[in-house]
């Protein structure tokens, strides 16, 4: 009769770690093919894009005819609010533009967007309004809107 003996097995060991080797070195495998698929992927979708889209320099040249389009629009408004603090303040076009950046920066607002507030209450005060004591134009004194 063949008798056990209790305790470690070394035979036994070695077998659980050849085991445990060969599923270590699968879940290596299986994960490297998965990051070998995705980067093959990503190679695809870079050449596809290479071959049927736009290079990196047609969509910087894009990007910066965009932006000289925006400067463009804002432009005029902003040369506008110049020549208000020129007239006010009597002070040099690159003086007024630093007062406009200064401002701009404060008030976290675009340049712009303050250059048009600037434009649009010089215009709003240019305009003649109804003296003291008159009612504004179209309007007859005591007149009640019908609802």
């Amino acid at each position: 009769m063949r008798q056990e003996v209790a305790g470690p097995n070394p035979e036994a060991e070695a077998y659980l770690t050849l085991t445990e080797r060969v599923a270590a070195a699968r879940a290596a495998l299986a994960e490297n093919s998965e990051r070998m698929a995705a980067a093959a992927e990503r190679l695809r979708a870079t050449r596809y894009s290479l071959a049927n889209g736009r290079s990196q320099r047609e969509q910087l040249h894009e990007s910066a005819y965009a932006r000289l389009l925006a400067k463009l629009e804002t432009m005029p408004v902003i040369e506008q609010a110049k020549g208000i603090l020129i007239a006010q303040t009597g002070c040099t076009p690159e003086e007024a533009f630093d007062m406009l950046r200064r401002a701009s920066q404060r008030s976290n607002v675009r340049v712009s967007e303050l250059a048009a507030g600037i434009v649009d209450r010089a215009v709003t005060r240019a305009r003649p309004g109804p003296e003291p004591g008159q009612d504004p134009p179209g309007q007859v004194r005591g007149a009640r809107l019908l609802a």
